[in-house]
């Protein structure tokens, strides 16, 4: 009998993964079975982009059922495991419970907005997580806009033309960035908008944006979206949230409609309800990236905390798509080893720095601990686009696009699908139908009995 591996995720880690088993192993000898919700690996890093029109949602993205080969798709979303029978519950998009046994389980379902007590910030909130929270997002801004200068209510129109943005790493100063140079265009556009009437507030809680970046780095940053006009509030946290409104903890209250949470992620719950041990909310696993006592579980990407050999000490990798994919093929490897009997490889990787994309020909970069702002930035951000794109189809996509928007400008118009639903988190962010293992295993159970 072939032997059963199932992967849990198809982003950056759980693709890799089923790729490379099906380069090392015959077909004959593993059953692979990928389970993800959606049907494409999306590209995290370009959806800033894709919020603001410059790319479409599709050029983000990679079909698995093209990049598969003898791997099976199981369109669902993992909501419960049973470690001790072997034994992963899936929910199907049909609504339908299924059950998928396994003899080697890869654990990569990445991770999720990470959210907080905060009054209104669920049912008013909008996440940036997601290929539909980024199209939805677009709807959103763009009917702003529409609303705002079809209104004679001064009031009404200087709220819908003010657009918070919480949170001020990567996705939070992207976002900012990217929106507010669609926004200033399109506003030109409007007879009764001026580009000045736009107002966009980046909130972020720290003294600092992007601190991984370094100081130097970060202060080009802040120097670039406050000659755009953006007002960054550093050391502020928002406190609240409700229809029209915004409130931060120094005690002002920004009237708004659109509030945008990018303060950071959190592992993907299902780590938590697993039974084993977490740091964080991430699967702790060996430099090997199989979980202590499971030798037959292997967990990698933002949802497990792999040690970090190069800092050393207790680090961790931090949760980004560069070392989920570099440790990819540690995991198929040493699954394959299990099932051979061969001697498994530690994860070590040194971080190849990082690029942030500010639009237009702004973006600031730090490749190989070289800071770089500007047009060279530029040129070291898209490359590297494209290059971790993996494939020639999406390069040949991504960059044609770029090229169109270079020449097109923004394009103001809505896809119209949005009238019956908000976009926001409440709706997109599914935390709490995961199961504890008794759960998963009773679950598990009257699947089969079914």
């Amino acid at each position: 009998m072939p032997e059963r591996i199932v992967i849990v995720g198809g982003g950056f880690a759980g693709l890799s993964v089923a790729r490379r088993l099906e380069k090392r192993l015959a077909g004959s000898e593993i059953d692979i079975r990928l389970v993800s919700p959606t049907d494409y690996m999306l590209y995290l890093p370009l959806l800033p982009q894709v919020a603001s029109g410059v790319l479409p949602a599709r050029s983000v993205v990679v079909s698995l059922a093209r990049r598969l080969r003898s791997s099976s798709f199981v369109p669902g979303r993992v909501i419960g495991v049973d470690l001790d029978r072997r034994r992963v519950v899936s929910e199907s998009i049909t609504g339908r419970s299924e059950v998928l046994d396994y003899d080697r389980l890869v654990l990569a379902p990445g991770s999720i907005t990470r959210t907080m007590e905060i009054p209104g910030l669920r049912e008013y909130g909008r996440g940036m997580k997601t290929l539909a929270e980024a199209d939805f997002l677009r709807d959103h801004v763009l009917g702003q806009l529409e609303v705002a200068n079809a209104t004679t209510d001064p009031d009404e129109r200087a709220r819908r033309c003010r657009f918070v943005v919480v949170g001020g790493g990567y996705a939070g100063v992207e976002t900012t960035a990217n929106l507010e140079l669609m926004t200033r265009a399109i506003a030109r556009r409007f007879r009764r908008l001026d580009p000045s009437m736009v107002r966009w507030h980046l909130v972020q809680h720290g003294r600092r944006l992007m601190p991984e970046l370094g100081e130097r780095l970060g202060a080009d940053t802040l120097a670039v979206l406050e000659r755009r006009g953006v007002q960054v509030d550093l050391g502020t946290g928002v406190v609240g949230a409700g229809d029209g409104r915004v409130d931060l903890d120094d005690g002002r209250t920004l009237e708004s409609e659109t509030l945008i949470w990018t303060a950071g992620v959190a592992p993907n719950p299902l780590m938590s309800r697993l039974g084993a041990d977490t740091a964080k909310g991430r699967l702790v696993v060996g430099a090997d990236l199989a979980v202590p006592g499971r030798p037959e579980v292997f967990a990698l990407g933002d949802a497990a905390a792999v040690p970090d050999l190069v800092t050393g000490g207790d680090a961790v990798c931090p949760p980004t798509a560069q070392h989920a994919t570099r440790q990819a093929p540690i995991a198929a490897d040493n699954v394959a080893a299990s099932l051979r009997g061969g001697t498994p490889r530690e994860y070590r990787h040194h971080d190849l720095g990082l690029v942030v994309d500010l639009g237009g020909s702004d973006a600031v970069a730090k490749p190989l601990r070289v800071d770089l702002t500007g047009l060279p930035a530029q040129f070291v951000t898209r490359g590297y686009h494209l290059a971790a794109l993996g494939t020639p189809a999406a390069m040949a996509r991504v960059a044609g696009n770029w090229a169109l928007h270079g020449v097109g400008g923004a394009n103001a118009v809505r896809l119209g699908f949005l009238t019956d639903t908000s976009g926001r988190l409440a709706e997109f962010e599914q935390t709490d139908d995961y199961l504890t293992p008794d759960q998963a295993r009773a679950a598990a159970e009257a699947a089969v009995a079914r």
